[in-house]
């Protein structure tokens, strides 16, 4: 089974420093919702879950890989890619929590969390490609939305297999 498009990922650049453009890609490299989170979330539920465990763990590699590219475009940008966010309002950095890892055992509930944290990843890349204005971040986004669809394809057939339903 595959976690990933066949496309291949565009080049690791940006237009030029942008502080403002890395502290928007801190929210997907180590926020709530972002890749950190969704590798913690994958591993663990690899070790709680048999039937899925293999997918599990083949999906988090890409979000490990997700990770990487953030990580590179923040450093680019001029910001240093550490495991926090930061609130542009006030300036106040939100360090990543383990709070952010649902810790269901539950493969039901376990897979429509993981269909619903990848379809609000793409919004959120989504809203952040309309933020940025920068073409190479714009393309990489794009690029890692492709790969969230799959894992969410990968997530439903999963449910539909091991939970008897359909799911949409």
């Amino acid at each position: 089974m595959k976690y990933c498009s066949d496309k291949p990922y565009p080049p690791i650049e940006v237009e030029g420093t942008n502080l403002e453009y890395a502290k928007i890609l801190l929210e997907d490299y180590a926020g709530a919702g972002g890749e950190d989170t969704a590798i913690h979330r994958y591993f663990y539920q690899s070790l709680v879950t048999d039937e899925i465990s293999k997918m599990l763990e083949g999906i988090s590699r890409v979000e490990m890989h997700h990770l990487e590219i953030l990580g590179t475009l923040i450093w680019k940008l001029g910001y240093t890619p550490a495991f926090y966010t930061v609130d542009s309002n006030i300036e106040c950095v939100i360090p990543w929590t383990s709070k952010y890892v649902d810790y269901s055992c539950d493969l039901e509930t376990i897979l429509l969390e993981d269909i619903t944290k990848e379809m609000y990843a793409i919004k959120r890349y989504e809203k952040h490609i309309m933020e940025i204005d920068d073409c190479y971040i714009k393309r990489i986004l794009e690029r890692i939305i492709e790969d969230e669809k799959i894992h969410i394809e990968c997530l439903q057939k999963a449910y539909h297999e091991y939970c008897g339903k359909i799911c949409e």
